[in-house]
């Protein structure tokens, strides 16, 4: 892949969204590890939409607004579900801030694949972009899209990482003062809230 394409997807991948948020509210409450299994939960949400990008699904979601709004819908109603809970969430001080996990693995995937997985935008994103990049009349450019598509996977998941494990780091000075923990989840809840409604607005 070009230079050009490196550097664009890592300044797109940078920008705080819906999953680097999950993320790093992951590493802050959860610990390093559950933090890399966030990141490679939001990784994987992101599977289906360049599938959709590849295969030309996209543009069926581009034109039917009914499949569009249906989606997008239940994308708000998740972001909206998930800010709520942060928003009540009471936080406790466990002794000597040891590490405690609230919820298995495979729940943290599972939210973090939901939350982008129901983003109608990144499939309209990535059917946008990922062409710029690859040369339509070449022979292998279906080949040249899902190298491209691989490489923003891999650059994904080594920032999310790198997002959770600096929240991570600052873990044991947060979760000592639960009046500190209490005002992150809430901020983080009013992120997601703002993004459901950026996420209502949103056309095609």
């Amino acid at each position: 892949m070009t230079p050009e394409f490196v550097i664009t997807a890592l300044i797109v991948v940078a920008t705080p969204g819906t999953g680097a948020i999950y993320t790093i509210a992951t590493g802050l409450s959860e610990g390093p590890r559950r933090s890399i299994v966030a990141a490679f939960g939001c990784t994987l949400g992101i599977v289906p939409h360049m599938a959709a990008a590849l295969t030309g699904l996209a543009a069926v979601l581009h034109g039917s607004a009914m499949a569009f709004n249906v989606l997008k819908v239940c994308g708000v109603a998740y972001l909206a579900y998930m800010a709520f809970g942060l928003i009540v969430s009471k936080a406790s001080a466990p002794a000597a801030a040891e590490e405690i996990y609230g919820r298995t693995a495979t729940e943290v995937i599972v939210k973090a694949i939901l939350i982008n997985l129901l983003n109608p935008k990144l499939s309209l994103f990535f059917l946008a972009f990922l062409p710029q990049f690859i040369d339509a009349t070449a022979h292998d450019a279906f080949g040249q899209m899902l190298e491209a598509s691989l490489i923003f996977m891999a650059m994904t998941f080594i920032v999310f990482a790198i997002y959770g494990l600096c929240a991570a780091g600052i873990r044991r000075h947060v979760i000592a003062r639960p009046q500190i923990t209490t005002w992150i989840n809430r901020t983080f809840g009013l992120a997601f809230l703002a993004m459901a409604a950026k996420l209502a607005m949103t056309r095609r």
